[in-house]
């Protein structure tokens, strides 16, 4: 009997390992995949920024024209 208990937990054992290795491989991908969603996400934040900062720009310029514009009628 106790020989049966040795074999099963042998058997066991045999067929942890290799569930171990792919739970952990499905693991380590998820999160390689996360930080790759992480890195996007930082990049369009970025260009977002960016974009915000070029948008500004080009209102003040155009205000500034409007501006400009307005006060050369007056004269």
């Amino acid at each position: 009997m106790e020989d049966v208990i040795i074999v099963i937990g042998i058997m066991a054992l045999i067929v942890s390992i290799p569930l171990v290795a792919i739970v952990t491989a499905h693991k380590r991908s998820a999160m390689k995949l996360q930080l790759q969603i992480i890195e996007k996400e930082t990049e369009l934040e970025k260009i977002k920024m960016e974009n915000y900062g070029i948008e500004t720009e080009k209102m003040r310029v155009e205000l500034e024209h409007s501006k400009q514009a307005l006060l050369e009628m007056k004269k």
